[in-house]
């Protein structure tokens, strides 16, 4: 009677299934490039103004950025092929043995989508109130007594700090006249 080991591949296929599986880690570095060929592009597609011209212009940090997304994924891709591998989570709060928490996953993200599509109808008071809530509701806390209030706070100040502090221009939706 033969016997089969788990550790040979049956056919091509399995062979580079394998391969893949060992290298995961150049998932990664596809990424990079792609993102750090994005910045690039739009660096250097970047229509700028002959009097902001200088000698550190606002093309120098996203080429700057972009070159080294480049860079880093090229040495990590020569790290990977030559048998480097990343490190396995160790963080002491995280259980390996227990599978993922999709329910909290797919929560998250009906937030933030929610509050991405609320933000220019309601304002960002309202809209980040939203999502500082449901964020939390989606984490686990069901304090409806305090946790509303502690969202909305948390949202104005947010509000005040980035639009009247800063400088940056948030919607403030119905509330543009209040505050």
């Amino acid at each position: 009677m033969t016997t089969r080991t788990t550790d040979i591949p049956d056919t091509p296929s399995d062979e580079r299934r394998s391969w893949l599986r060992e290298h995961s880690e150049l998932g990664v570095c596809v990424l990079l490039l792609a993102l750090g060929v994005l910045v690039l592009t739009d660096a250097l597609t970047m229509d700028v103004d002959l009097t902001q011209r200088g000698p550190v212009g606002p093309k120098t940090v996203p080429v700057v950025v972009g070159v080294g997304l480049l860079v880093i994924a090229a040495l990590l891709a020569v790290d990977v092929l030559r048998g480097g591998r990343g490190q396995a989570e160790t963080g002491e709060d995280v259980d390996l043995s227990e599978p993922a928490d999709w329910r909290t996953v797919v929560l998250l993200t009906g937030v933030f989508l929610g509050a991405a599509a609320l933000i220019e109808p309601l304002g960002f008071p309202v809209a980040g109130a939203l999502l500082f809530w449901g964020a939390a509701f989606a984490l686990g806390s069901r304090r409806t007594d305090r946790d509303p209030l502690i969202a909305a706070v948390l949202s104005l100040v947010t509000y005040v700090v980035f639009n009247n502090l800063l400088g940056v221009p948030l919607p403030g939706g119905p509330l543009m006249g209040v505050l």
